[in-house]
């Protein structure tokens, strides 16, 4: 994905990106002191997440809407003790987003021009991903 203009889901809405340590592929080695990110691609390999749980940031890429491998790769980081920011980035949708959430990630990062078509009060419409849940309603 290139560096085009893009926009950050939280559950309050649209927000401005705070990330300015940049972001790394996961097999650069990071050329100054501070935290950058970690870009995980959605093929990557399960095994490639170990010695992750320490790092600051980590932007997980969806391609396309159909790929949910990055929903994969976000809970397995999250069983591995990742504490840090989990970010997915790029051909999320609204409709996505409870999952995206319930996967483990804090927020989303969409191209601007799907945050033109898909408006803040679609993605506030989910906002409430723990009330909604198929365990919840199974509780009672």
């Amino acid at each position: 994905m290139s560096e085009e203009k893009t926009v950050i889901v939280v559950d309050t809405g649209f927000v401005s990106d705070d990330w300015d340590c940049g972001f790394r592929d996961l097999d650069t080695t990071p050329a100054n002191d501070c935290p950058q990110g970690i870009d995980l691609p959605s093929d990557t390999a399960p095994t490639a997440l170990n010695g992750l749980t320490n790092a600051a940031m980590i932007r997980i890429d969806f391609p396309a809407p159909t790929d949910g491998r990055g929903f994969t790769l976000a809970a397995q980081l999250r069983r591995l003790g990742f504490k840090g920011r989990l970010r997915a980035r790029g051909h999320v949708l609204a409709d996505q987003y409870a999952m995206a959430r319930r996967s483990g990630f804090d927020e989303v990062e969409i191209p601007a021009d799907l945050a033109a078509r898909q408006p803040e009060d679609q993605w506030l419409a989910r906002a409430d991903w723990k009330a909604h849940d198929y365990q919840a309603r199974m509780r009672g």
